[in-house]
């Protein structure tokens, strides 16, 4: 049986002996295209056509960065014998079906997502009202139209859980087994047996990062904003967002070397063919 308690141990066996290696990676595909991102958005004008087009590629550009990122710091996790320009190569060659299959499974998402939506506005729910946050001019929806959302919301959360966990090792199959679309499939047969085990740590792993994150932003907000006057609100709330930044990326790394011990520990039950 798979312990998470022996997968956590290897985990951190490896960050102590490869952070070397893993944080270069880490700061060049997450918190760099991350930083960028977001000093666009603070520093640019909002609702014009050229903001929206630049918006668009390097939101696209960061999400790539960041996947192959992942893939790397997967790599030098999974094998003690990976080098870093070695990781640095595979994650390149498998950075095409990651965000392929990423899309796909996005589109998906976004497909499922959509009834709700469509009740809502049959019931005469104004978005555009509730997106200004014109509460005067909005119409309330209709008591089975929201108690059909809400349930809807319900299952979606906990069907998205369930298939969060059983696709945690998605990326280390697209690695290691060179699959494509196929790889979902194999996370699915590699997580059997797990499934509660995974979500409890993904929930737990969810909460600290949550918690984590909001208190590095709100102690430097509050640091950077008394520094800095009513005059650089938006530089201040720019700083304080590197901050959240750095600590995101500190627990994705940390998931990503997690996945690959995983991914290490049930391949042994599971013969890659």
């Amino acid at each position: 049986m798979v312990k998470m308690g022996t997968v956590w141990d290897r985990t951190i066996e490896v960050l102590n002996g490869r952070t070397g290696m893993i944080a270069p990676i880490a700061l060049l595909g997450m918190l760099l295209p991350s930083v960028v991102r977001d000093g666009f958005a603070a520093y640019s004008t909002p609702g014009t056509m050229q903001f929206a087009l630049v918006g668009i590629v390097l939101a696209i550009g960061t999400l790539a960065a960041m996947l192959w990122a992942q893939l790397a710091i997967v790599a030098v996790a999974t094998d003690p014998a990976t080098d870093a320009a070695s990781a640095r190569r595979q994650a390149s060659a498998r950075l095409l079906p990651a965000l392929g299959i990423t899309a796909l499974l996005t589109a998906l998402a976004m497909l499922l997502a959509v009834p709700p939506v469509i009740v809502l506005l049959q019931s005469g729910f104004d978005f555009a009202a509730a997106a200004n946050g014109t509460s005067a001019q909005m119409t309330a929806p209709s008591a089975g139209a929201a108690g059909f959302t809400a349930l809807y919301g319900l299952a979606y959360l906990v069907v998205a859980i369930w298939i969060g966990a059983r696709l945690v090792l998605l990326n280390p199959v697209i690695l290691n087994e060179r699959r494509g679309i196929g790889a979902i499939r194999r996370s699915f047969q590699l997580t059997k047996g797990l499934t509660w085990r995974i979500i409890g740590a993904l929930i737990l792993f969810a909460i600290v990062m949550l918690v984590s994150t909001w208190a590095a932003q709100s102690v430097t907000g509050i640091i950077f904003r008394l520094a800095l006057g009513a005059d650089g609100i938006v530089t201040a709330t720019f700083l304080s967002g590197i901050a959240a930044t750095i600590v995101t990326t500190a627990f994705t790394v940390l998931a990503a070397v997690f996945t690959a011990q995983l991914y290490v520990a049930v391949r042994e039950k599971h013969a890659v063919p």
